[in-house]
């Protein structure tokens, strides 16, 4: 059985907040930020470590996930659309405007527009997720890149899309399905959008939890986060259990490496209003985890040349 970290010195409370559904966590290396949306309150978040608060704006609808461009813009996954926006320097203004891109799966009104992030040649990599009570799995995995647009990457269907997350040498896609408590991996080619050898990567354990965020560190190894299971878990990069840390909140969403020498790991979550159920008084806010020795690798700006 993988070691369990007690609670104490090794997870402390970053930032207290009440998002509903704090996700896609992500680190601004230039402006030294933290990023996030609350999804089902169309409001993204900028936080500068350490500050007592972090800033607001209002977005026209749900943000499942965001990249930062090598212009200085954000590429931001809102429901049906991936829209370009400002990066604010400050403070954040009321509203964010964007300018739409491209649109996603417009004549499918039960899907939105889910996890994702850069693949290491600069593409965006999203898969969506299905938006009602239809049975069928009808999300999809799409890779989004200026040069060719939208492409469609050749694998399963999905109902939930979440862990996406690539190797350091960009070779392998690791991607899950909630609905299966699963998290796969697949050989990748970021040039042709081309995936083959769809395989098992990691089968989780408790039945109550379901494969969210991942992101991948310096040494190749995966951290997923486990919504229902409240627990942020490390794996090797061949899928085995180095360490799971349990979290005071039942339904973590992200994590994400940051700080200079992206050395600070730190974990976003949902409030009770998502989960259905009364939860801890922390539930919605950043949690960070001290990790001695691990680091983790800057997300590759998305090529908007």
């Amino acid at each position: 059985m993988a070691p369990t970290l007690p609670e104490g010195e090794a997870l402390r409370l970053a930032l207290p907040h009440r998002a509903a559904l704090g996700d896609g966590l992500l680190w601004q290396p230039g402006a030294a930020r933290w990023w996030w949306s609350d999804v089902p309150a169309a409001t993204l978040y900028a936080w500068t470590d350490g500050a007592p608060a972090a800033h607001a704006c209002r977005l026209p609808d749900r943000a499942g996930s965001l990249a930062f461009c090598r212009s200085g813009r954000m590429l931001v996954g809102l429901a049906k659309w991936l829209c370009y926006a400002a990066a604010p320097a400050g403070t954040l203004p009321a509203r964010l405007p964007l300018s739409p891109v491209v649109a996603v799966d417009p004549a499918e009104p039960r899907t939105r527009v889910g996890d994702g992030r850069t693949d290491r040649a600069g593409n965006f990599v999203f898969g969506t997720r299905m938006d009602g009570a239809e049975p069928r799995a009808i999300g999809s995995f799409y890779q989004f890149s200026q040069r060719h647009g939208l492409r469609r990457l050749a694998l399963p269907a999905t109902t939930l899309a979440g862990s996406i997350c690539f190797s350091p040498d960009g070779r392998t896609l690791y991607f899950g399905d909630a609905q299966a408590r699963a998290i796969l991996q697949c050989d990748y080619d970021a040039t042709d959008a081309q995936v083959a050898g769809v395989r098992p990567f990691a089968q989780l354990r408790d039945d109550a939890a379901r494969p969210h965020g991942a992101v991948v560190d310096s040494e190749g190894c995966l951290w997923n986060a486990e919504w229902g299971g409240g627990r942020l878990t490390r794996y090797d990069p061949d899928g085995i259990i180095l360490r799971s840390h349990r979290l005071p909140v039942d339904y973590p969403t992200r994590p994400a490496f940051g700080g200079a020498a992206l050395d600070h790991l730190l974990v976003g979550s949902a409030g009770p209003r998502v989960a259905g159920k009364p939860t801890a008084a922390q539930a919605g806010s950043l949690f960070r985890l001290a990790v001695p020795g691990v680091r983790g690798l800057a997300d590759t700006l998305f090529n908007d040349d």
